[in-house]
């Protein structure tokens, strides 16, 4: 039975990447690399975590799994009100699933939008992402899986999930000490994460599994200008130099990982390296809110406080839909992760919002308004694209999308929050997300040393489908990558596709409130919500 490992990079980029593995700093990913194929790997829109890692576990865009975002939308009408989204929001199966009922054996390491765990057998084991670490006990499946775990050498919880006292305020300025504490402690994040990866590989029979490693995407929000030489000072400081020097330990580290993974893997398997979306750096702010107030679309609610400096807000996660006044707002944004806006239609009479007939040409007139915003620095759009739900997101879920999405000219996340201006420029460039990440993958029936056009993040599923022997879903979005593997392959085993997927209801498996609202606190703190 053929095997199948994929290892999740979150945020890589081949901007980064390719420098450190020429200087040497990743020789272990450099040789796997030079064994195998290549290519660029475009994510959905907007480039989100949540979204972008479902759409490559299941084949299928935002669209139709039903993920947006890291929460899930369930009013906008006369009030707005959000929660997490969890594993019942997906809509569509997923390799995971799909695999497992064929009853092949996995093992899904730190995936997010995975909690609750929905184990089609006993074989599986699973680890979700995003889980606090008081509550990872019951976040496991199977239960006894933890205790496993909790006895590895070195184990700690903390590391492995996540503790809002380390994460408080990564995507802003940190401190000096902060900024340290930040790489070293997802050095050991990493270091606990392959601990486990190792002792299931080792110890246990397995058909595919996957792990992400997201070191990348918190070192690319909080230390971009020590990443991307574009911004390393020509004479740096020797803390700057030693904030470099961190930030190359922690991919030595993770290229010591991989090294080891490769060779557990064994010759016999096809592995896959993937990530969600790839990083680029932001150098200002669009307060979305702000416009949509100047424009009479929005009104904030009482005495609402200003940004300052674009400085996140970290109060709370919820406290954003109490941001404004109801009974006078058309329009808003409600998370900054999504760079979407919402438009209240006016379904029912006496309610506030558009009316049905007026709906599409107040959608067309703050989309035209939006790309007109120009920096006051620069001159510049400061809104690339606006797409209209239809656009970005068609499929059975566009309902609950946003009705217009932004992407930016430098592809930040816009601000939710009150501002004294519309635009500004950032005190110090930030990493942000960007929609070109990488695909890499060498086995025993893949190509040598060859780069290949860019892929589509739907199509990684159908290639971990075929590596495994199974056929791929006639209703999957993503096309099998046939040009990553060798022709004689092909013809020996040739890609079935065949079948559907099952369907899968939207029945609601609620997280545990208090586990929500860390949840929810953590992505505020991390600027998903703020």
């Amino acid at each position: 039975m053929p095997r199948t490992l994929l290892i999740g990079l979150d945020g890589a980029t081949f901007t980064i990447l390719d420098p450190l593995l020429e200087a040497g700093v990743m020789p272990h990913l450099k040789e796997f690399l030079n064994r195998g194929v290549r290519a660029k790997l475009c994510s959905v829109v907007p480039p989100l975590t949540a979204p972008a890692w479902t759409s490559m576990m299941t084949g299928r865009s935002p669209g139709n799994h039903g993920v947006f975002e890291f929460v899930r939308v369930l009013h906008f009408d006369q009030y707005s009100q959000y929660r997490l989204a969890t594993s019942s929001d997906i809509r569509c199966e997923t390799v995971w699933s799909i695999a497992s009922r064929q009853d092949l054996r996995i093992m899904s390491l730190n995936f997010p939008v995975m909690l609750p765990p929905k184990p089609m057998n006993r074989h599986d084991r699973i680890i979700p992402g995003f889980v606090p670490w008081r509550h990872l006990r019951r976040a496991v499946y199977p239960a006894s899986f933890y205790e496993r775990v909790k006895a590895l050498p070195g184990f700690d919880a903390k590391k492995l999930t996540f503790d809002l006292d380390q994460e408080r305020r990564c995507v802003q300025v940190l401190s000096r000490d902060e900024s340290e504490a930040w790489v070293r402690f997802h050095i050991e994040r990493e270091g606990q994460w392959f601990g486990i990866i190792k002792h299931l590989m080792e110890a246990e029979p397995w058909d595919l599994v996957g792990w992400i490693a997201d070191g990348f995407d918190k070192l690319g929000h909080a230390c971009w200008q020590f990443l991307d030489s574009a911004y390393l000072a020509s004479t740096p400081s020797p803390w700057e130099q030693k904030m470099r020097e961190l930030c190359l330990e922690y991919f030595r580290t993770l290229d010591l990982f991989l090294g080891e993974l490769f060779v557990l893997a064994g010759d016999d398997a096809a592995t896959f390296i993937a990530s969600d979306h790839g990083f680029t750096g932001s150098d200002e702010i669009f307060y979305v809110n702000v416009w949509l107030e100047q424009q009479g679309y929005l009104k904030w609610l009482g005495e609402v406080p200003y940004a300052q400096d674009g400085m996140l807000n970290t109060e709370g996660s919820k406290t954003v839909t109490y941001l404004f006044d109801w009974s006078q707002t058309k329009a808003c944004s409600m998370t900054a992760g999504s760079n979407g806006i919402y438009i209240r239609v006016a379904d029912k009479p006496g309610q506030f919002g558009t009316h049905p007939e007026n709906y599409r040409a107040l959608r067309a007139e703050i989309q035209q308004g939006l790309l007109a915003v120009r920096s006051p620095t620069t001159g510049k759009p400061v809104v690339q694209k606006v797409l209209t739900r239809e656009e970005a997101f068609s499929g059975d879920c566009s309902g609950m999308a946003p009705d217009l999405t932004l992407v930016l000219r430098d592809h930040g996340f816009v601000s939710v929050l009150r501002s004294n201006a519309v635009v500004k420029e950032r005190r110090e460039i930030v990493g942000t997300h960007h929609p070109e990440g990488i695909f890499i993958a060498a086995g025993p029936s893949i190509k040598h040393g060859v780069q290949l056009p860019s892929l589509s993040i739907l199509d990684v599923a159908p290639a971990l489908l075929y590596s495994l022997g199974l056929s791929v879903p006639v209703d999957f979005e993503g096309r099998f990558p046939s040009e990553a593997f060798e022709p004689a392959a092909l013809a020996a085993a040739p890609c079935r596709v065949e079948g559907t997927t099952i369907t899968v209801a939207g029945e609601e498996r609620p997280v545990e409130a208090d586990e929500e609202a860390l949840i929810l606190d953590r992505l505020a703190k991390l600027g998903y919500m703020v």
